[in-house]
């Protein structure tokens, strides 16, 4: 998803004055080049609003919010559920927490608190998109955002959710328009608007058979990852072999 070019370069007239291209490159950390085709292009990426938003200590959120498109972002963060939560939860660390509590009650003893890896994990557009799709989300989305279901569903595998689709599945899903750009690690927690325990509390408070039913679904999905990867392998090997 991109903003136009020249409302680009009001917004950054506007909140950075006459500081130079750049120097606005380097304390954002994007090459100069990158942006100067995107101006040329006449389409400058969410990334570069948001690397040169944090640049100069603005909130990404309000950011966005300027470019038309993404006006009711700001209005439309919402606290995430349980679910979305957990699913921004990395499966080491909720097969960890399951492994502590185990410990804990052979013990008779309250369980070690897991320290969280942030977010996100290496499945949590996968995750959150099960968390918040009720029935048919992925098809609904694939719908209204024209791209094919299996470009959709490769995007989904490969934990990539551009922010313009993220935003949409929040819709659909009805749930805050912030919360799938932190899946997508477009956004921090914080800067979506969570509570920076949010997903300790929830880890906390879910019952230990549901932490090993959610675990249970978690390995489900990674093992089929792993059987097509090897499979994959398999495959690429043979044909080496009858080619050598």
């Amino acid at each position: 998803m991109t903003v136009p070019a020249k409302l680009f370069q009001q917004w950054l007239t506007a909140v950075a004055g006459g500081t130079s291209h750049a120097a606005v490159c380097r304390a954002a950390g994007i090459k100069r080049s990158t942006l100067a085709q995107q101006l040329v292009r006449g389409r400058v990426s969410l990334g570069t609003v948001a690397a040169v938003s944090r640049s100069l200590d603005l909130p990404v959120v309000q950011s966005l919010a300027t470019f038309p498109a993404f006006a009711d972002l700001p209005q439309g963060i919402k606290a995430p559920g349980q679910a979305e939560l957990l699913s921004q939860i990395s499966d080491v660390d909720l097969l960890t927490e399951i492994l502590n509590r185990n410990l804990a009650s052979e013990q008779g003893r309250s369980p070690d608190p897991v320290t969280l890896t942030p977010a996100p994990h290496r499945s949590s557009v996968r995750s959150w998109i099960d968390a918040i799709d009720a029935t048919d989300l992925r098809q609904k989305l694939a719908r209204q955002a024209a791209i094919a279901p299996q470009n959709l569903s490769a995007q989904i595998s490969a934990n990539r959710l551009n922010p313009e689709l993220a935003i949409e599945s929040a819709r659909i899903g009805q749930v805050g328009l912030t919360n799938g750009l932190v899946a997508t690690g477009f956004l921090t927690p914080l800067e979506a608007g969570w509570d920076p325990e949010a997903r300790a509390a929830a880890l906390r408070a879910t019952p230990h058979s549901v932490l090993a039913s959610l675990a249970a679904q978690r390995l489900e999905a990674m093992s089929r990852i792993l059987r097509r990867v090897e499979d994959d392998s398999q495959d690429a090997q043979s044909v080496w072999e009858n080619l050598g």
